[in-house]
């Protein structure tokens, strides 16, 4: 009984049981239904290999994506006052903070770094929809000018990729200060000759569309990117009229000439990289690196000795 019990009746069991599987290994596409591998969804920069739906990326993973070797260089950003308005809902305001810091493991909505993509120096700044639904606040208006200065410094283009809900009220009018403040960072670039291009991605509203957003020189949204001031509904409820069919998505924008391009997020490092390189006067960027040749594997076919005349 002992050989039953402790040995068949186990191996029968686990031949028939049901295995739990890891919640974190599949994500199911918002827009189809398909269910999609974490690692060939990763792969594919958060874009859903079936339909083509962009989900939400962090800064982080961008940056992993767009920079040469995932490797890029953070530019440090002045810290303002915590709090400056002893704000509080039903949260106090620090509180908030602690949770979305603690939620995204950043310290801000906004991620500021340098470095090449296809060997061409950028710096880039990145904002976080996750951290508090990446809302503008005092933070973010030092972020823009930070990275602005350092691009000035370097003599490098700024690539700006927006995702916002409009500016934070916990920090009310200071928040809508950073409208003007990041106005002038984009006014620093242009007299230094320095390109500007925003990526707007999904959702980019509010005061950041009313300021940095839509002050670049080209201007490239990801597919169906939901890019306004107001809302859909707060515009439909205040006219009283139904909307047309993807009404303030890219593609409409698109069509009406407030954008330059729809580009897909797994094809956008090559389209920054050919507009920076044109508008800088450079060469076009060699898209592909190949490896230096091995002298030992490529080997010259050796030339046969003369033969005497005799001999023939």
């Amino acid at each position: 009984m002992n050989w039953i019990t402790n040995y068949v009746r186990p191996t029968i069991t686990s031949l028939f049981a049901r295995r739990e599987v890891p919640d974190n290994l599949w994500t199911k596409c918002d827009e189809c239904g398909t269910m999609l591998f974490h690692r060939e969804l990763a792969d594919n920069q958060n874009v859903c290999t079936n339909c083509g739906h962009h989900m939400a990326i962090t800064p982080r993973e961008r940056f992993n994506a767009l920079f040469d070797g995932g490797v890029f260089t953070e530019v440090s950003v002045p810290e303002p006052i915590e709090d400056p308005l002893k704000f509080r809902d039903q949260k106090k305001y620090t509180d908030r903070m602690k949770a979305a810091q603690k939620k995204t493991g950043e310290k801000e909505a906004m991620l500021v770094a340098e470095g090449e993509i296809f060997c061409t120096p950028i710096v880039a700044a990145a904002q976080d929809f996750s951290f508090m639904g990446g809302s503008m606040s005092m933070y973010v208006g030092n972020a823009i000018i930070a990275a602005a200065e350092r691009a000035v410094a370097l003599g490098r283009p700024l690539v700006l990729y927006s995702a916002a809900g409009g500016a934070r009220m916990q920090e009310g009018i200071l928040s809508l200060m950073q409208m003007p403040r990041t106005t002038i960072a984009v006014d620093m670039l242009k007299e230094a000759g320095l390109p500007y291009i925003v990526v707007l991605t999904h959702p980019t509203t509010g005061g950041v569309t009313a300021s940095y957003a839509m002050l670049g020189d080209v201007h490239i949204a990801e597919p169906n990117a939901l890019i306004c001031f107001a809302g859909p509904r707060v515009i439909e409820q205040t006219i009283r009229e139904k909307l047309p069919e993807g009404f303030q998505r890219a593609e409409y924008l698109l069509d009406h000439g407030m954008l330059d391009r729809v580009t897909p997020r797994t094809k956008q490092k090559e389209e920054l990289a050919t507009i920076i390189r044109l508008m800088m006067g450079m060469e076009p960027a060699v898209i592909a690196e190949l490896p230096e040749p091995d002298s030992e594997a490529i080997a010259l076919p050796e030339t046969p000795a003369p033969q005497p005349e005799a001999e023939k």
